[in-house]
């Protein structure tokens, strides 16, 4: 497949990836979050298409993006939760699961009764959604289990060849994907993936549980995207360390063909040679924009063969950095205390 790589996105490149979708294509878009690979929300060959393009298994369900909230009761049946969560967190990273209509099909949703509602507050994802006049069903644009892309570039290294169009915009403001969360009949909500808006932050408009997925592993079939045992995954090895700077330099400086993910404040690891600063100890929202590129950095060293990651806070963003730590390394924690 010739995919068109769009750099100068303008009124006639939104036009022409409008119509790519309506036509059943599939098409690259940039967003706060990270980079998504929308399709056709309304048409099931175009989710099996985005599957097809990422190498993904069809259980995995999609995130329906809308361009206003109001639109979301043509496809879900809402609620008060998501009306006061709409208005206090949309347009913005924030994705809430409910009871799906007929129109979406199952092949969006992996077969599951809901679907996954995002209004993305880019101004390039607000307008290619309204050039489309479709809901856009998108996961990230990637290979399935690689991290997700923060760049045009990470899109075009995975995704050219394999579908019509790459809106090729700016790098993505945030650089973790949405916040995802279910809404109970209750009125509260279950946190199945964390993200730049925080429990803390949800939890002044409603009662949040925080699902034992986030920190823990996954077999079953996923309610939502990111929620699989293994995810996010560099080629080499990942390690989490836990332990103190001094106790984690002693067990990587003899280690050859090891790569470090290390805090600014870290002077003895930022001597080693392959060493990475994911940002300062206490700016989480800094590890988060910072964790996907690093570890796409790391992949294109093929000497590379091992990467070991200091363990950030586990409060407020720092959940979303662990979360996706947890599941890049498959659960591989080293610890030193």
């Amino acid at each position: 497949m010739n995919t068109e790589i769009v750099y100068d996105i303008d009124s006639a490149a939104l036009a022409r990836a409008g119509r790519i979708i309506r036509e059943g294509g599939i098409v690259a878009f940039p967003t706060e979050t990270v980079y998504g690979l929308g399709g056709n929300a309304l048409d099931p060959d175009s989710a099996k298409k985005i599957y097809a393009a990422k190498g993904r298994p069809s259980d995995n369900p999609l995130i329906v993006h809308l361009s206003h909230p109001g639109q979301a009761d043509e496809y879900c049946f809402t609620n008060d939760t998501f009306r006061t969560l709409a208005k206090a967190f949309m347009p913005g990273p924030l994705t809430v699961i409910l009871p799906k209509k007929d129109i979406i099909p199952p092949e969006v949703t992996g077969g599951l009764g809901s679907v996954a509602i995002r209004v993305p507050a880019d101004p390039t994802a607000h307008a290619f959604i309204k050039a489309a006049g479709r809901p856009i069903a998108a996961p990230s644009a990637n290979i399935s289990g690689r991290p997700s892309p923060t760049s045009a570039s990470h899109v075009i290294d995975d995704m050219d060849g394999r579908i019509d169009m790459i809106l090729a915009g700016r790098d993505c403001e945030i650089g973790l994907e949405s916040t995802i969360v279910s809404v109970k009949e209750d009125g509260s909500v279950v946190l199945l993936r964390p993200g730049k808006i925080t429990p803390e932050q949800l939890g002044e408009y409603c009662r949040v549980e925080i699902a034992e997925a986030v920190t823990g592993k996954f077999e079953g079939k996923p309610l939502s995207p990111g929620m699989k045992y293994k995810h996010y995954s560099p080629r080499a090895e990942l390690y989490i360390i836990k332990g103190n700077e001094k106790d984690f330099y002693g067990y990587v400086r003899k280690k050859p063909g090891c790569g470090v993910i290390r805090f600014d404040e870290d002077r003895l690891l930022a001597g080693l040679p392959d060493s990475v600063s994911i940002g300062s100890r206490d700016s989480c929202a800094e590890q988060a924009h910072r964790l996907f590129d690093i570890l796409r950095g790391f992949d294109k060293r093929e000497d590379i063969t091992e990467i070991y990651a200091r363990t950030p806070d586990s409060s407020g963003v720092g959940l979303a950095v662990w979360n996706r730590l947890l599941r890049a390394a498959g659960f591989k924690v080293i610890d030193l205390t």
